[in-house]
């Protein structure tokens, strides 16, 4: 851009930013509706999975229908299983799934793997899951877990949420990534919600709300604060907001606009945008706030950085070469370097927790498209359709990335493996959603 360009991007930006006027509040129940998944595609290798029925004290049975039912959803949704059924009266328990007999007979019905549950009652009223899993070619024991907690429906979905990510670890040899949470703002008329919910869009909460757009939330590594830009005390200012407690800090308020937040790996500091020295520039600020240390200069556009997993390096989007590009930088300054060459838009960097992909906003075949590079061979997939795709986040696991899509005229969540074969889409009914992050559980 050129900097009468670049001036105009400022004035807008200003007055964007000038519109907000946020009402925060500590964590609240919001009136959840649920969420619609709808998946396509299958993925490179599917696992057959026998995932019976969970042997239930009395009292019980309900509570592990629920937490089978979410396991069952969650395994699902990543195409990566067949779920075999189980027949009639074949409810193996933690013990009996070692047996040979029990295994030959998920075997017999095309199974590779196998898992053995029972749910009873603990001490104090709570309910106690085990679980365990058999890989049945070999008969071998992958273990499995102890998990505790109330028979409430909260509770039974956090267990099968662990009881997942279990599974996929042992069966795929990737990290689960169904305890993590999301981060994504409802819109309904006259207001927007910044929620906070499971990873599959259950168990939300109202974390922030607003008359007026909420923009620019990210989540801390470790998934206990959110960091974002509100205007309430009438300018933009960037805070860090703890889900648990909703208390609140101001970390950049500085003169002019204030925003784009990025949490370092280890959570100590904050790379923001300033403009109050006339250009848009990145600096690193405490995770607390204090004073402000620039890494980029000048008048043009420097914006939405973004850590590298090691916390060395700085990606962001920058006009310096005449359009926004996406370019990288050493954590302690000095010359950029740029990274993306195809296309004439490349923006919104995002690195992988493993530090291996990033995923971007590129405009190609007339829309906005979200697109993976290998970072190790600069190889790009392209793992979303457009026309308006925006806002990547990764999974704590990095093999998935969540966006912002507009399909037929409605705001959606929509998720993609790395390698674009699995897609899936997340819709309410009633409301638009957008602006994802997806962040750990603490």
């Amino acid at each position: 851009m050129r900097p009468q360009a670049s001036a105009r991007f400022l004035r807008t930006l200003s007055a964007l930013l000038a519109s907000l006027l946020v009402l925060a509040a500590a964590p609240q129940p919001a009136a959840a509706e649920p969420f619609r998944i709808d998946i396509r595609g299958v993925g490179e290798r599917q696992v057959a999975l026998a995932l019976p029925t969970i042997s239930a004290a009395p009292g019980l049975a309900s509570t592990a229908e629920l937490i089978r039912t979410v396991v069952e959803s969650d395994l699902r949704r990543t195409a990566a299983f067949a779920l075999i059924a189980a027949k009639a009266g074949q409810v193996p328990t933690e013990a009996s799934i070692l047996q040979s007999a029990t295994q030959s007979q998920f075997k017999a019905l095309g199974a590779d793997f196998a898992v053995g549950s029972q749910i009873t009652t603990a001490a104090g009223g709570q309910a106690e899951l085990r679980f365990r899993v058999v890989e049945l070619g070999r008969g071998k024991d992958l273990g499995g877990l102890v998990l505790n907690g109330s028979p409430t429906p909260a509770e039974a979905r956090r267990m099968a949420h662990r009881m997942a990510d279990y599974i996929y670890e042992q069966t795929t040899g990737e990290p689960g990534f169904f305890s993590s949470r999301i981060a994504y703002v409802s819109r309904t008329p006259g207001q927007q919600t910044l929620m906070v919910a499971d990873s599959d869009g259950e168990n939300g909460l109202a974390a922030l709300r607003s008359k007026e757009p909420i923009i620019s939330v990210t989540w801390s590594p470790d998934g206990r604060k959110l960091a974002y830009v509100s205007f309430e005390t009438g300018k933009p200012v960037v805070f860090t907001h703890d889900i648990a407690t909703g208390a609140r800090r101001p970390v950049a308020n500085f003169k002019g606009s204030n925003s784009a937040p990025a949490w370092s790996p280890d959570g100590s500091r904050l790379a923001v945008v300033l403009t109050r020295d006339g250009g848009s520039n990145i600096f690193l600020v405490g995770a607390d706030g204090g004073e402000a240390k620039a890494l980029t200069f000048g008048a043009g556009i420097n914006t939405e950085p973004t850590f590298s997993a090691d916390g060395s390096q700085i990606y962001f989007t920058s006009d310096r070469g005449g359009g926004p590009q996406i370019y990288r930088m050493s954590v302690s300054g000095g010359q950029a370097s740029r990274v993306t060459f195809s296309g004439a838009y490349n923006a919104r960097p995002v690195i992988s927790p493993d530090g291996r992909s990033m995923a971007f906003v590129s405009r190609r075949d007339n829309g906005f498209r979200i697109v993976v590079m290998n970072l190790a061979t600069g190889k790009e997939t392209a793992i979303s359709d457009g026309p308006r795709d925006e806002s990547p986040s990764f999974a704590p696991n990095s093999q998935w990335v969540i966006y912002s899509s507009s399909i037929e005229g409605r705001e959606v969540l929509a998720a993609s493996s790395i390698d674009g074969r699995v897609r899936s889409r997340l819709s309410l009914n009633a409301s638009g959603i957008r602006n994802p992050a997806w962040g750990q559980r603490p």
